[in-house]
């Protein structure tokens, strides 16, 4: 191992994935409080934060601490990587970045910290094309490449049932001009320059999870080659699912490469709450 990858858990890569990776992955988790108990995000099952949220019990987020992606480099330098590139969610939206870069300050070996500037999928992607560099012995200034171009690449739109958690968490942003009419749409937003916008409003959640087919169909025609896609969730499986269906259908066989279905961490789900579904479509480099 030359160049390794290291990635948070709010990428919310599928196990089969990760495991299917080029090179392997390094995961360093974000912790979630509930209630009064702190966990690791790896280690609360999202139905229980669905649960949680909608029982009203507090929940917050924390990024990791310098000293544990110090502890993480120094294993894959024991392990006999000579440098690493760290591929972690947007710095506008989460002080992982800041958390990783103070570590890379101490670690026994070179450290490229990349702000995909997005989170999810669209970073997972990102992750994966990085490790996939990695594998066939590119230097760490290419796989970083990698991961910035891919994660830059890829387009993200999702529906929430309410607004609120978003405002609680203080993670709203532009959307929070949606606020004053929250109760008489379902908002679509979207992630641009590492943060969170809005992008659409309807009435309902069946023309939500509509206009999020509409959009995930534009994006993979813009794209010049081959996308990935993945839909994500929180509590809303039957709506992931029968999106996931519907694209599958829809897009050109010759344009897409797979369309996986999985949950939202807890992190993520803190912020959008129960009800959630997000769509990426990602361009393969």
């Amino acid at each position: 191992m030359s160049v390794a990858v290291v990635t948070d858990s709010t990428a919310y890569l599928p196990r089969e994935l990760v495991a299917a990776a080029a090179t392997p992955l390094t995961i360093v988790p974000l912790h979630v409080v509930v209630g009064s108990l702190d966990r690791r995000e790896s280690d609360v099952e999202p139905d229980d934060l669905a649960a949680a949220l909608r029982s009203f019990t507090p929940v917050s987020t924390s990024r990791p601490t310098p000293q544990a992606f110090l502890g993480a480099y120094e294993q894959l330098a024991a392990e006999g990587a000579t440098s690493v590139v760290s591929v972690h969610l947007s710095a506008d939206m989460s002080g992982t970045v800041q958390s990783a870069q103070l570590a890379a300050g101490q670690a026994p070996l070179p450290v490229t910290v990349v702000d995909a500037r997005t989170l999810g999928m669209a970073m997972g992607y990102a992750v994966l094309s990085a490790a996939q560099a990695a594998g066939r012995g590119a230097g760490p200034e290419e796989v970083a490449a990698v991961a910035r171009a891919r994660a830059a690449a890829s387009s993200v739109a999702f529906y929430v049932d309410t607004l609120e958690h978003l405002r609680r968490g203080g993670r709203i942003g532009a959307a929070s001009a949606l606020l004053g009419s929250a109760l008489a749409i379902k908002p679509i937003l979207t992630i641009r320059e590492g943060a969170i916008e809005p992008l659409e409003r309807v009435r309902t959640s069946s023309r939500a999870l509509a206009r999020l087919a509409a959009l995930a169909l534009e994006a993979a025609g813009r794209a010049p080659g081959v996308v990935d896609v993945a839909v994500q969730h929180l509590d809303g499986e039957a709506r992931a699912q029968g999106l996931a269906q519907q694209l599958r259908a829809d897009l050109p066989a010759d344009r897409v490469g797979e369309v996986v279905v999985g949950q939202l961490g807890a992190v993520v789900g803190a912020h959008v709450g129960p009800g959630t579904v997000a769509v990426v479509v990602s361009p393969r480099p």
